[in-house]
């Protein structure tokens, strides 16, 4: 039994980078064998073990051989005579398939040092184009390495396009999309994520919400880049730049879908494109099995997201009912990730990005001003039920009035 540390262990230690998780692969065992060492089986469609005292992965070397179409269409061989390179060369790219053993010898069949110091993301083999869900790993690790100077290389993603136009991307399963995707938000460069997808064709595929922003033309005034699908980027980046957690950078990156529907004889005016796109960002969860906190955020931010930027000029009534649309008061953490990505969508314009978004305060002084409304003198007076909540919404509407005033005098002094 030969046991190496692989992978993405290998690949970050070369590259001086905080080491995530450790993989090994295990030569010249059998299944048997781990269990009488004590390690615990958790691997469904292949053998992979937890060690008994650190829980890190430990999977047999393998082999696999394709026999249909989509993420699960393989035969996986695991056995004792499955030799290290074997392992090494049925990976994904070439960074990925180096190994380590444990006199810290570095084992690297595919050049992926090489690769590694190029900034190349390169597939191992021709064995690349039989999972689809390579394509969306690449975007990922592009969007994790972009910072870094990484690009694909360019027979990749010939490779990945023909992925594409074979029709083996649509065989990918909503849960692995949605997967790789949520990891993809979490990384330093999210926007690179999607302009991989697009770059191979498989944006249109995945995501056509998304691909559908490209090319839909915005007013200048308001947005010197033009066009919708590089605002959404350009706010990713600025989601980036405020270290907006991965929800919040969800709703950014979904925020506009309404605009890819607007009628080309409307352009570059999209009118009611807020409504129309909460409802694509409802369907696009639905579709693709987004959890309710990511759907709920970024169904309100494509709802709301103009009304805060016309905040400053909303009268009392309309921002107390946009306050109550967005459950403000009985989800204040939601409501701060709302308003971290209306400021990255109100940055994310061209030559704007650094602008003063004063929308934000002020709204959050509206918010202070209604949730600091007492209930309990109202109830001293007898009131409950409908009278109840008229008179508290009467108390809140005076709070958030006068604090519309004092901001204003604030803002003028």
């Amino acid at each position: 039994m030969e046991i190496y540390l692989v992978g993405g262990a290998v690949r970050d230690e070369l590259l001086g980078r905080p080491i995530r998780e450790r993989d090994w692969v295990v030569v010249g065992a059998t299944p048997d064998e781990m269990l009488a060492r004590g390690f615990r089986p958790v691997g469904k469609d292949f053998p992979v073990f937890l060690h008994p005292d650190t829980h890190e992965e430990y999977a047999l070397a393998r082999t696999e051989r394709k026999t249909a179409p989509g993420y699960h269409g393989f035969s996986v061989h695991a056995a004792p005579e499955v030799t290290l390179e074997d392992d090494l060369v049925r990976r994904d790219l070439t960074i990925n398939a180096m190994a380590c053993d444990g006199r810290g010898r570095l084992i690297d069949p595919c050049h992926g040092r090489r690769d590694l110091e190029a900034r190349w993301l390169r597939h191992v083999s021709p064995a690349f184009a039989e999972d689809p869900v390579r394509i969306l790993r690449v975007a990922r690790f592009s969007a994790r390495y972009a910072p870094l100077g990484f690009r694909v290389a360019p027979e990749t993603l010939g490779l990945m396009r023909a992925m594409v136009a074979s029709g083996e991307v649509d065989h990918l399963v909503a849960e692995r999309v949605w997967a790789e995707t949520v990891r993809a938000l979490g990384e330093p460069g999210p926007g690179q994520f999607i302009r991989t997808l697009r770059d191979c064709g498989a944006l249109a595929r995945i995501f056509p919400e998304l691909e559908r922003l490209f090319g839909v033309p915005q007013p200048p005034v308001h947005h010197p880049e033009i066009d919708t699908g590089l605002h959404t980027l350009l706010a990713l980046e600025q989601a980036v730049r405020l270290n907006a957690d991965p929800i919040t950078r969800f709703a950014v990156l979904v925020h506009d879908l309404g605009k890819g529907t607007t009628p080309s004889g409307e352009w570059p005016r999209h009118i009611d494109h807020e409504q129309r796109g909460a409802e694509l960002v409802r369907a696009f969860c639905q579709r693709l099995r987004i959890p309710n906190m990511y759907r709920e955020l970024g169904v309100l931010t494509a709802r709301f997201h103009t009304h805060v930027h016309r905040a400053l000029e909303l009268r009392p009534k309309t921002l107390l009912n946009t306050v109550q649309g967005l459950d403000a008061l009985r989800k204040p953490q939601r409501f701060e990730q709302f308003l971290v990505a209306c400021e990255a969508d109100a940055r994310g314009r061209l030559g704007l990005e650094n602008r003063d978004y004063p929308q934000a305060d002020f709204m959050r002084r509206i918010y202070r001003a209604a949730a600091g409304v007492p209930v309990q003198p109202l109830l001293e007076q007898g009131l409950s039920g409908l009278a109840l909540a008229e008179a508290l919404h009467r108390e809140r509407l005076a709070a958030m009035t006068e604090a519309r005033r004092e901001f204003k005098v604030l803002c003028s002094a």
